[in-house]
């Protein structure tokens, strides 16, 4: 049975909990076979894993979107995943994501499966951590924002959250409008409503249900709405 682990896991994730699953399982079996402890998920922590999961392939895709998987990339994921589920986790989900990043990703299927089962305001959190894996080298490939694209439509995320998220990271003079979700040519009451409304999209409690780690995580999304709004309240002399 040596080195079947894999291709059993596998199976069982396909048959089980789609993509993800026979992504994870394939990863997982093949860590069994090397011997290596896979972490298992506890009890009451479903939505946590789920989040886990999605995380670990969508990092995979990202980091192979330009043709290399870059030192700086792997660092900030490794920083992430230590700042957010500590030492000892963040070496096992190491582990998965260095057979994941072996493995041919469906990544329409795989963000459908995640359109399905995520609530939206978890979704938004998700793409701007890949964004974060995307610019951890300070320089955006257009194959990466080819992939993000793909992932944000198959995930059911709409065209202005997406360009709110991506000019985060990718900047220009219209960036603190484009993450307010308005034009330029806004009043100023539209301005201060435009604002009111992303920070009730986007506040951290609407994911607390996943835990502090995800919560901190929704808290540096929410700082960059409070920076667009600092900017255009400067720019146009508001109070």
């Amino acid at each position: 049975m040596a080195g079947f682990g894999k291709w059993i896991g596998g199976g069982l994730g396909w048959a089980f909990l789609g993509p993800l699953g026979g992504l994870l399982g394939f990863a997982i079996g093949s860590m069994f076979d090397k011997g290596v402890q896979a972490i298992p998920q506890q009890a009451g922590q479903t939505q946590h894993g789920d989040l886990v999961a999605s995380l670990l392939v969508l990092t995979a895709a990202m980091m192979k979107a330009d043709g290399k998987v870059l030192r700086s990339e792997l660092n900030y994921v490794k920083n992430f995943l230590v700042q957010q589920f500590g030492e000892e986790a963040a070496k096992s989900h190491l582990q998965t994501l260095k057979v994941l990043l072996d493995q041919n990703i469906p990544v329409a299927e795989v963000a459908q499966q995640i359109s399905r089962y995520m609530d939206y305001s978890t979704r938004l959190q998700l793409m701007h951590y890949l964004w974060g894996i995307a610019a951890a080298d300070n320089d955006i490939d257009p194959n990466e924002i080819r992939l993000m694209d793909e992932i944000s439509y198959h995930m059911g995320i709409n065209q202005a959250d997406f360009n709110s998220i991506k000019a985060m990271f990718i900047e220009n003079t219209e960036s603190a409008y484009q993450i307010l979700e308005i034009d330029r040519t806004a009043t100023n009451e539209e301005v201060k409503k435009a604002y009111r409304e992303m920070a009730i999209k986007y506040h951290p409690d609407k994911v607390s249900h996943l835990g502090d780690d995800v919560k901190k995580s929704a808290e540096e999304k929410i700082k960059k709405v409070n920076e667009a709004y600092e900017k255009i309240k400067k720019e146009r002399g508001i109070k």
